[in-house]
């Protein structure tokens, strides 16, 4: 079977295209570590053989030395393939990036584009990733005291683990560094008495939006990253539409975002973040959405597509990110998004300059839309328009009571002030059963009646 070019193996006629294959060389290195270029095969696979004279290997040797920075020292051997001669180099390297001729190349299939930029700048991101991690560093000033015992133990029983120490348990974390005794940084974003005292930008701001120019409300909060999760959550929540369903005997508020999906994307925005960065997560509360703003861009050559696909997540934080594994606060195995896409199919993903942002559409503002509509087409009243909107939502809020039920919710939207005999009318049921339904319906909290019996009217709570 002939043998093909592939992103770790490339063919060349003969050493008079050695300029190409040595360009090849440090494309394969840059995109897998490894890679072959064997002399004496066409392209397409057909062997024809490489003239050797008494120089040919060390000739190549040496001009792979002089144009690939940093140096390598591949293997070259003759090799006999179909009774021919040729000549196999084969190449490791784990010190990218790797330049050809003063250039980046990567390998795509069997081409060698030039590497872009940012391409690059990941590239040596990667490399020195260890170097230039922020989370396992000594925090500046720190000591054993500054970490908060409580904090600590409280932790390690969600994580099925003894307390016996302050500086045990941080060694046995990795936490500590065993050198110089000094808390790390992780140590004191998630342990810290007082964590701004150290990590400045260990902060959360949260701001509620009329308008991208006017503010309606601010707050900034401070504490350990847990504490941080728990306001980020809980701003979130009481800015947005809490609407309610009944299971079983039981009311349930249903929030217009999935909680699970926002506090998913509220623990990666503290969890993955940039922390060289100065900035704060932000949580922007519009009428129309929901943004989690975390300072970095996707890390380590990551895209969406790739974190979408599920399965797969490069760390930032990897010290951080163990820790809530530990206690289940997020998975091990990248699938944070995919969850987050799960429960909420419309959220959206975006860079934009230092940031990464999570934007989740807010359903409630659809209704508002639906108001305007329906009073723009139709000369409706704002009132009528808006009864029709909540009419729509009420489908979701009451599908779990009985079909008559739910219709003695629709009539009672569209109609306050409608009595029992009216009522029976509509649905089909006795009176008995209308009285039965809203008794129903006000003990569970979901109608009120305003005024007398007569004379009066419903109000529909949600």
């Amino acid at each position: 079977m002939p043998l093909s070019e592939s992103e770790t193996l490339e063919l060349k006629k003969s050493t008079s295209e050695l300029k190409e294959a040595i360009i090849s060389i440090a494309a394969m290195l840059n995109k897998h570590g490894q890679g072959e270029v064997i002399f004496g095969i066409e392209d397409n696979g057909k062997v024809v053989g490489q003239g050797i004279g008494k120089t040919t290997t060390k000739d190549i040797s040496k001009s792979i030395q002089d144009h690939i920075e940093p140096e390598i020292f591949p293997s070259i051997a003759e090799e006999q393939i179909e009774g021919k001669t040729c000549i196999r180099v084969m190449a490791t390297g784990s010190d990218m990036p790797y330049f050809a001729y003063g250039r980046a190349h990567t390998r795509v299939g069997d081409k060698n584009p030039v590497l872009s930029g940012r391409k690059l700048q990941e590239l040596i991101l990667h490399k020195n990733k260890d170097a230039l991690r922020w989370d396992n560093k000594p925090c500046l000033g720190a000591k054993p005291e500054d970490i908060d015992p409580e904090k600590l133990r409280a932790f390690l029983k969600k994580a099925g683990l003894e307390y016996s120490s302050t500086n045990i348990a941080l060694h046995n974390l990795g936490l500590m560094l065993s050198t110089s005794g000094a808390p790390t940084n992780a140590a004191v974003l998630l342990f810290g008495r007082e964590p701004q005292k150290f990590i400045r930008n260990a902060q959360l701001r949260c701001a509620v939006f009329a308008n991208p120019a006017t503010i309606l409300d601010m707050k900034d909060f401070e504490g350990d990253l847990f504490t941080l999760i728990e306001e980020a959550q809980a701003y979130a929540l009481k800015n947005i539409h809490i609407g309610m369903r009944v299971e079983g005997l039981y009311r349930v508020d249903v929030p217009e975002i999935d909680p699970e999906a926002l506090r998913e994307a509220i623990i990666n925005a503290f969890c993955h973040r940039d922390y060289h960065n100065p900035d704060s997560v932000r949580v922007a509360v519009f009428p129309d959405r929901v943004e989690i703003q975390s300072p970095g861009r996707l890390y380590g050559g990551m895209t969406m597509d790739k974190i979408k696909r599920g399965n797969v997540s490069e760390r930032r934080n990897e010290l951080v990110a163990a820790m809530l594994v530990r206690i289940h606060y997020i998975e091990g195995w990248g699938r944070g998004i995919p969850l987050i896409l799960r429960k909420e199919p419309t959220v959206s993903f975006d860079e934009v300059g230092r940031k990464f942002i999570t934007v989740f559409k807010r359903k409630g503002a659809e209704f508002e839309k639906g108001i305007k509509k329906t009073v723009s087409s139709y000369g409706e009243s704002v009132d009528m328009a808006r009864l029709r909107a909540t009419q729509q939502l009420s489908r979701e809020l009451y599908r779990n009571y009985p079909e008559t039920t739910q219709k003695i919710i629709q009539e009672i939207i569209t109609t306050p002030g409608i009595t029992i005999k009216e009522l029976s009318k509509k649905t089909g049921l006795t009176d008995v059963g209308v009285k039965y339904s809203l008794k129903r319906l006000k003990d569970d909290g979901l109608l009120k009646r305003v005024g007398p019996d007569k004379g009066g009217r419903w109000e529909v709570k949600g």
